[in-house]
């Protein structure tokens, strides 16, 4: 009887929230609507974001855990990371003429109604490669030397050189040519209050530093969501997010693995008022490292002492410890790739060989257990973001291991990330796709997301040709000369691959158990639109 009677309740509250600012209060206090199409309920599902957006800009920022969901590419990444049609329904590829062609879907609208074109493809990748714009994607696109706008629905891509990664590349979100192409791309409101996609769903609400709602896209041109509204949470602190999912208040969110463990054990014990949840153990590409910054003064100088520093820190007890066992040591950066190379130099915990080097390079330990050259104490900061507790315990871990070795290290939370000053900051990155991904644009000399400002020619020479053919072989090799020489001249201390444990109400079906994620646990909305939830 109050099954009907809640049924009942629905069905007028459906009825009396027809015009849009309704719906969209409705989707903010998480009640629940019905899709008279199908005749099944369609609820609220809240998330709980690792991380306070502030902008949604695919232009300019790589890791958004909502792009996929606003936007689509010419081409997406399917369950294993393969490449998958999305707007372009096929291509073609002259490697003769390097060229590719891309046939893309018809019928398909913007959010707003306006019709997607050609002309917006090229529009997009035009304002990525556009220097001023300063995109950290860029790199993806240099051989891009001229987009042809065949016809509406035909575009043409005419590349300088061979690129193996191109088709994944274009799994970059399209923009609408026509609400920006008078807009400043850095600053522009559209990217703080109102984008435009052409993805699954489509923004009705954005408190800024507090949450982001999305309602289904009905005209979507693909098979339409199941779940009829998706409230985003910003819950930067890693306990609020499972606090909030033992209270109820959010119903899937990405936890540390220490907070993943303790919610598993709770209900094992079937403690207090814990709901029924299932934990998602996710594999990720994703690895954290200590970033050096060679425009530092510091490492100008001291460069030569990054391997004993690699050689003093103890990875397999962060794993252990800190990441609960939710990971591996990290080595380099195509650990977790078809093209790693196993056979390279690893920097295991060896605190007799971190001495030896340090000595070599002319240091002296003296009374207060600290290393010294020409004078100078060996001492540096790491720079870890704030919100981060992972990153944060890391990073004391790695001072600790130091410590014991005679390096004097001390850890900060800045307010914000600068940089160009900075001696060393706690990074992470990570592609579980083609091996080009995270590494040409991260090691690459000047490339736009090698922040380190690392310059090594042997790394530049092997990524560009490992990049320039599509032989797995040659690129297998290619790719271990890169490690190689990434490990002889380390820019990172690498220290695990961090792998992510998403917990969600046990009514919500369909995440994908078996896809490998992105960097920071990104991914595992690519297959939302066949997620379902039941209360």
């Amino acid at each position: 009887m109050r099954k009907i009677l809640i049924i009942s309740v629905l069905l007028l509250m459906l009825t009396a929230c027809q015009n849009a600012e309704k719906v969209q209060n409705s989707a903010i206090s998480g009640e629940n609507t019905e899709n008279a199409e199908s005749g099944n309920f369609s609820q609220t599902l809240t998330y709980g974001a690792s991380s306070r957006i502030t902008r949604i800009n695919p232009l300019l920022d790589e890791h958004g855990e909502v792009n996929i969901l606003l936007f689509n590419g010419l081409t997406a990444h399917g369950k294993n990371g393969e490449i998958v049609p999305s707007l372009a329904k096929t291509w073609e590829h002259d490697p003769e003429t390097n060229t590719y062609t891309f046939s893309l879907e018809e019928n398909v609208q913007w959010h707003d109604g306006e019709p997607f074109t050609a002309e917006d493809v090229k529009f997009t990748i035009e304002a990525i490669k556009d220097p001023k714009n300063q995109s950290e994607n860029a790199p993806n696109f240099e051989e891009v030397e001229e987009i042809i706008v065949e016809d509406p629905h035909t575009v043409t891509f005419r590349l300088t050189a061979p690129n193996a990664a191109f088709l994944d590349y274009m799994t970059i979100s399209i923009l609408p040519k026509h609400a920006l192409e008078n807009e400043n791309l850095e600053f522009s409101e559209f990217f703080t209050q109102n984008p435009i996609g052409t993805g699954p769903y489509k923004l009705t609400a954005w408190a800024e530093g507090q949450y982001i709602t999305l309602e289904k896209n009905e005209t979507y041109f693909k098979d339409p969501p199941k779940i009829q509204t998706i409230h985003i949470k910003f819950l930067e602190d890693d306990s609020s997010r499972s606090l909030q999912l033992q209270s109820g208040e959010i119903d899937l969110a990405q936890l540390t693995p220490r907070d993943a463990q303790t919610l598993e054990a709770a209900q094992e014990k079937e403690e207090g008022n814990i709901q029924n949840f299932t934990i998602y153990h996710m594999k990720t590409a994703d690895y954290r490292g200590i970033m050096f910054d060679f425009n530092h003064p510091y490492w100008q100088k001291n460069r030569d002492l990054i391997p004993a520093i690699n050689y003093a820190l103890d990875r397999e007890k962060m794993v252990e410890i800190i990441l609960q066992g939710r990971g591996e040591p990290a080595y380099g950066p195509l650990q977790r790739n078809i093209y790693n190379n196993s056979q390279i130099q690893q920097y295991s915990y060896d605190l007799t060989r971190s001495k030896f080097l340090l000595e070599k390079a002319g240091c002296q330990k003296k009374e207060d257990n600290f290393y010294y050259r020409d004078g100078e104490k060996l001492s540096f900061t790491i720079n870890v973001p704030a919100g981060d507790q992972v990153r944060l315990n890391l990073a004391q871990a790695a001072v600790q291991n130091l410590k014991e070795a005679g390096v004097d290290v001390k850890v900060e939370i800045p307010a914000a990330i600068d940089w160009k000053t900075q001696m060393s900051y706690l990074i992470g990155w990570g592609s579980p796709y083609d091996a080009d991904d995270h590494t040409y644009k991260v090691f690459g000399t000047g490339m736009a997301a090698n922040y380190s400002g690392y310059s090594n020619p042997l790394v530049d020479k092997a990524l560009r040709d490992a990049r320039s053919t599509e032989d797995p072989e040659i690129r297998r090799e290619a790719y271990g000369e890169f490690q190689e020489a990434l490990a002889a001249d380390p820019p990172f201390a690498f220290l695990c691959y961090v792998d992510a444990d998403y917990a969600a109400v046990s009514g919500l079906k369909g995440i994908s158990t078996d896809t490998v994620l992105e960097h920071h646990g990104v991914g595992i909305f690519w297959n939302v639109t066949e997620w379902t939830l039941e209360r």
